[in-house]
């Protein structure tokens, strides 16, 4: 398995970088949008990381337009929203590709980690009943889907995109993971 703490990825000044200096942390990943119906989940992800990072947690922010164009913005425009509609300090990163034949490697172990998503039944029946095709179960269904990953860089959690920051299952998982 590869180890997701040295994946390559992109600071949004373009300057490469990796998440190994969050080794030891408990990190969520998730793959944003500015433009979702579920974009307003940036406050709760802004609180959860205010109230435990100073726990080892910290969250990391992927943009992608994989989906209804819903992340058309630069970098620069991306970040500028974040702080500026949701005061969001958690670090966001480049946009990148989180599905499809231009997928990111870090996406590619996230959902190639085998861990089972939870909570993904009631958004898969949302897209369904708006006419969209649901992706494999390895496949990332939409934007706000959350990856919790352990203090040893592992994958714990997976959690569908519907799943808030305030829902008791992720709080556990990640409460669980900190206690470690």
């Amino acid at each position: 398995m590869t180890d997701i703490l040295s994946i390559p990825v992109k600071r949004t000044d373009g300057s490469e970088t990796t998440l190994a200096s969050y080794k030891g942390q408990v990190m969520l990943v998730v793959n944003v949008a500015s433009k979702c119906g579920l974009t307003k989940q940036y406050e709760g992800l802004e609180k959860l990381y205010e109230d435990k990072k100073d726990k080892g947690f910290v969250i990391t922010a992927f943009p992608a337009n994989n989906f209804k164009g819903q992340e058309p913005g630069t970098d620069a425009e991306i970040v500028e929203f974040c702080q500026l509609t949701y005061d969001v300090k958690f670090p966001i990163f480049s946009k990148i590709s989180v599905k499809g034949e231009d997928k990111h490697p870090l996406y590619k172990a996230l959902t190639g980690s085998g861990v089972a998503t939870t909570g993904d039944g009631p958004m898969k029946e949302r897209l369904r009943g708006h006419g969209m095709e649901v992706a494999d179960d390895a496949e990332i269904v939409w934007n706000f889907e959350k990856f919790l990953i352990g203090r040893d860089g592992k994958v714990v959690g997976r959690f569908a995109p519907d799943v808030t920051a305030d829902d008791s299952r992720l709080v556990e998982a990640l409460d669980h993971e900190l206690a470690k």
